[in-house]
């Protein structure tokens, strides 16, 4: 069971690692959904930690729409993580009509060269999410999508239904379903029994009083380790 942590900063990921965390997920900007931190930030957790870390690249918070400049953004942005060296990315583009779009994303992926991407929770508006899975199955470079199952929090009754669904429909590709938002400890177990999935994603869950913009709570990862190691 794979266990990812949002950090946003260098004491999170450095925390994140030393008490659980299999993967970092590194962004600015948690509240607007994560984006893209600073080259300054990415250097730094890659220098302080030896778990995995998957950066962000995500210009703005406005939408998953993106215009000329933006990616011309996000190519750049890509080229400076790429030269960091040892980091997988998290991105995720849509057309108008609410589908993957695939021109932007074979572009950011040729930026990308070898390095591993999440496909982040634009899949979450996309229109179709089982068209969306078959379009993503195609590209190996793609191993994980980032979804609560298209509802409010991955916990609910219907994100856990769809979920389920998802992660059968993926067994066999190279795509892993990354369970996120609204996660806890107090229903996991029972969450990961009904959904399948071997994948999860935390973020406020893990910090103090169930802020966003407060620290990680090595007690509060602890114990979601503790909660997963069974599963």
């Amino acid at each position: 069971m794979l266990l990812e942590v949002i950090a946003t900063t260098v004491n999170d990921a450095v925390i994140a690692e030393r008490y659980g965390a299999d993967r970092i997920e590194l962004v600015t900007g948690i509240r607007e959904g994560g984006l893209t931190p600073s080259l300054g930030l990415i250097e730094a957790v890659r220098e302080k930690v030896s778990i995995p870390v998957r950066v962000m690249v995500r210009p703005h918070a406005r939408s998953f729409v993106y215009d000329a400049s933006d990616v011309e953004t996000m190519l750049r942005d890509i080229r400076h993580v790429a030269g960091v060296g040892g980091l997988s990315l998290v991105m995720g583009m849509l057309r108008q009509d609410r589908t993957i779009d695939e021109e932007l994303l074979n572009r950011l992926l040729e930026r990308a060269g070898g390095m591993e991407v999440t496909f982040h929770r634009a899949f979450d508006e996309v229109q179709d999410q089982l068209e969306a899975l078959e379009v993503l199955k195609r590209y190996p470079q793609i191993t994980d999508i980032l979804t609560s199952g298209g509802t409010a929090a991955a916990n609910t009754p219907g994100g856990m239904v769809r979920l389920a669904v998802l992660e059968r429909l993926s067994a066999g590709s190279s795509l892993s379903i990354l369970a996120g938002s609204g996660l806890n400890a107090a229903d996991l177990k029972d969450f990961v029994t009904r959904t399948g999935v071997r994948r999860v994603h935390f973020g406020s869950a893990v910090r103090e009083d169930d802020d966003p913009l407060m620290p990680i709570d090595p007690e509060r990862l602890e114990a979601i380790r503790a909660l997963l190691k069974p599963c």
